[in-house]
């Protein structure tokens, strides 16, 4: 069970337990999602044990580098889930266990005995957070990171998109929802005499198209299509070519553009018509002209908020 503070007096910010400090987390969650949340939970104080199939985790085959970071401080242990023996040892570490972190779909967890009516049957105080792919109807639906930024209108071209937003964004949501039952855990497993009460486990579905959406919204209000003020159409929020690389600019608030306006010789009109095309190429043929390092000093000098870039890669 989460550890519990002391009610007398509260811990400053040095001294405060981290926020899931006592929490035992099972995870069975392979590849991005599920193992990118353990490791922010593991941050967070969470005692976390990962159960592996015989065949290993496929993230350790395919990228060793990010198996490893995500799995540090993890205790690992391979289970064969499909054998009775298997799944009574995952019971067993149950009956010690908080919160199970799965990422199968349904039916496989229907088909291994271990649907949330079944755990939650044998396992009453035991919370699961599971993360699939689409939400409630659709969580058996096969789909990925790509599909459900498809979905989301997160796909523009025919470029993948630079990191995989839907898994990341998922991992973050399945974290909250970690949170969220661990706080649900401790509000009510002390009664009025600080005696131990046994109170009911909770089931939360993540669903990483529901992540995807989540981080499509700035798009779908419009904010980041072309016409609007971060999606181009403010000059002083663009990425612009200059003399020897690119730079990222963010002079979105009116005393950012003035100060950006003033340093590239345009006047103060300029500065409160940053949509207008004029202001676009004046903005465009000017950056041209500075180097990156020049940029930069200018940044520090003027207080503008940019970020310099090498040369786009072939």
């Amino acid at each position: 069970m989460p550890a519990s503070t002391d009610s007398k007096s509260a811990p400053d910010s040095d001294t405060a337990a981290p926020p899931l400090a006592g929490v035992r987390i099972l995870s069975l969650a392979l590849n991005l999602p599920g193992p990118a949340a353990l490791m922010r939970c593991r941050a967070m104080g969470a005692r976390c044990v990962k159960f592996e199939p015989p065949a290993g985790e496929p993230m350790r085959h395919y990228s060793p580098h990010a198996y490893a970071a995500m799995h540090e401080g993890v205790q690992v242990e391979t289970v064969d889930l499909k054998s009775e023996n298997g799944r009574e040892r995952l019971h067993r570490t149950l009956d010690d266990t908080d919160i199970l972190l799965t990422s199968f779909r349904p039916s496989a967890m229907t088909k291994l005995g271990l649907d949330w009516p079944r755990l939650h049957a044998r396992h009453p105080a035991l919370s699961q957070v599971a993360i699939v792919g689409a939400p409630g109807a659709r969580a058996d639906e096969a789909g990925h990171d790509l599909t459900y930024l498809a979905e989301s209108g997160l796909v523009t071209g025919t470029d993948l998109p630079p990191t995989l937003f839907a898994d990341m964004g998922g991992a973050l949501l399945a974290v909250e929802a970690v949170l969220t039952a661990a706080l649900h855990l401790r509000a009510a497993s002390s009664g009025p005499d600080s005696a131990p009460v046994s109170v009911p486990g909770r089931f939360h579905e993540v669903a990483l198209q529901s992540a995807a959406a989540w981080l499509a919204l700035p798009r779908t209000w419009g904010l980041t299509q072309p016409e609007g003020m971060v999606g181009g159409a403010h000059a002083g929020y663009r990425v612009y070519a200059c003399a020897d690389g690119r730079v990222a600019v963010a002079a979105l608030e009116p005393h950012f553009a003035a100060r950006l306006c003033s340093a590239a010789g345009l006047d103060e009109k300029a500065a409160s018509a940053m949509a207008d095309a004029e202001t676009h190429e004046a903005m465009a043929r000017w950056f041209l002209t500075k180097t990156r390092s020049e940029l930069e000093r200018l940044a520090v000098e003027r207080d503008v908020p940019l970020h310099t870039l090498p040369l786009a890669a072939v």
